[in-house]
């Protein structure tokens, strides 16, 4: 890579990200950003019924200074601290959408952020589409750039890409809607760069500082885009250079390619996954394969099985599969959204949603006997096709054997909600419903959904304020 200060990564991207123009994004970017911020503007409503975000809004109002944003519910704050507890939001449940192979979440970091922001700046609904495009964009392909070989090496590290690229997708958005040129957006950038965390140890072995992740990075994005507006400064190579964000994250200067190929023209925004169940990604294609199963036989009586077998991608195996102990005896119903033999188990006896849904990751379905003697004749193993593709595919192969002697085996080698094969817009419009349905009457759902249908009809709208007006909602239940 170059360390000339108008061709760096950091340069790139920022110029990108100012110069980029709703009049000029192509159709299908504009109909996905629609699409990923009704996904999470109904994830959080979800979150926020449940009482999840309740003690990240208390601290967010400690901090606070002149409300100028609003929280899902309609409490105004800062923009920081409302993308803070709106991110937060958007992370809690664990249904939001996933890039593949850089397995990362974008929107909910980045969507949270460019919301906040756009209502504190009075941007244009234009203006946002493009800012929340430009983020998920840069977000994404810098998770890119820590994958090489086939290996994500963000994820090898234990470094969570969601969190860590989602900070700097945010600058790169907050900037955009603040106005500042390109050579502030990369400073920017560069700032948050020195600001961007966040590990996956809890994935595997519990605790809920995950949920904390995306909202640490869309509040860090808005702040970074402040401080450069101030004036603060960053290295231009930043990204690449000897002591920038590549080599100390995963080693490596980071794949220039991977980052910048077709920058502007080519998008990875539209191919971004929708996730079908409030669970860890790594464990759909078993969840799929056990649905599959299940309606090949009608039913199933779960006293029937012998045992079961969960083939999946070594890398995800260790999410998902070990420590084996505490996955098949999850200690809580968020534990249990990262368990392989928890959510096979939940699927082969039926869930609700599009196959499961949040009531099957309650606290009280995580003792079910039932469910976790059922989770118990799970047995994990890496299947060696499963890893030939991982993490371009999250795949896993199920096989289920029965005390007569049958098997039934299903392949999944394509998760469901990926472009291979899409949610349809019944099936987001489903998702969407039933989760903004546990804190909105069902015209008020209506009403936001038809709201953020029509983003950016008119470009030189201001909508985004009425849009997070309309999330108001009578007051979260406990957890």
């Amino acid at each position: 890579m170059t360390d000339d200060r108008s061709t760096t990564l950091a340069s790139r991207l920022a110029a990108f990200a100012a110069t980029s123009r709703f009049e000029t994004l192509p159709e299908p970017v504009v109909a996905s950003v629609r699409d990923r911020v009704l996904d999470t503007l109904g994830i959080e409503l979800a979150a926020s019924a449940r009482g999840i975000g309740a003690a990240a809004m208390a601290v967010a109002a400690e901090r606070s200074g002149t409300p100028a944003a609003t929280v899902i519910g309609g409490e105004a704050l800062a923009a920081g601290e409302a993308a803070f507890v709106n991110g937060v939001l958007a992370h809690s449940l664990d249904f939001d959408d996933t890039h593949l192979p850089s397995v990362l979440h974008p929107s909910a970091s980045i969507v949270p952020a460019c919301l906040a922001a756009a209502e504190a700046a009075g941007a244009t609904d234009g203006e946002t589409i493009a800012a929340i495009a430009v983020g998920i964009e840069i977000t994404v392909r810098l998770g890119l750039g820590g994958y090489a070989d086939g290996v994500n090496h963000f994820f090898e590290r234990g470094w969570h890409a969601t969190s860590i690229c989602g900070t700097l997708g945010a600058a790169a958005s907050a900037a955009r809607l603040r106005g500042l040129d390109a050579t502030a957006t990369r400073d920017a950038i560069g700032i948050a760069a020195s600001m961007s965390a966040g590990l996956l140890e809890a994935n595997r072995s519990g605790g809920t500082v995950k949920r904390l992740h995306c909202g640490i990075a869309a509040r860090a994005g808005i702040e970074a885009a402040q401080l450069a507006a101030a004036g603060y400064t960053a290295p231009a190579s930043v990204l690449e250079g000897r002591f920038g964000f590549y080599r100390a994250y995963v080693e490596a200067a980071g794949d220039e390619e991977l980052v910048t190929a077709g920058l502007g023209t080519r998008w990875e925004l539209p191919g971004i996954h929708f996730k079908p169940y409030p669970c860890n990604h790594y464990t759909h294609a078993g969840i799929d394969a056990a649905l599959a199963i299940r309606d090949r036989r009608g039913s199933i009586d779960p006293e029937r099985i012998a045992r079961i077998e969960l083939g999946t991608a070594g890398p995800a195996l260790r999410t998902i599969g070990e420590p084996r102990a505490e996955k098949v005896r999850p200690q809580s119903g968020y534990h249990a959204q990262f368990s392989g033999p928890f959510t096979v188990a939940a699927a082969l006896l039926g869930g609700g949603g599009l196959g499961l849904w949040l009531d099957d990751f309650t606290d009280e379905r995580a003792r079910d006997p039932r469910l976790l003697a059922l989770a118990e004749r799970v047995q994990t193993f890496v299947d060696p096709a499963c890893d030939e593709v991982f993490p371009r595919a999250f795949p896993a192969v199920l096989r289920v054997h029965f005390d007569d002697g049958s098997v039934e085996e299903a392949r999944i080698m394509e998760n469901r909600g990926g472009p291979q094969r899409p949610l349809s817009a019944e099936e987001l419009h489903r998702k969407f419903t039933i989760n903004a349905g546990l804190a909105l009457p069902e015209p008020a759902v209506a009403e936001l959904a038809n709201a953020v249908r029509g983003l950016g009809s008119d470009p030189s709208a201001h909508s985004v304020p009425g849009l997070m007006a309309g999330t108001r909602a009578a007051a979260p239940v406990a957890s």
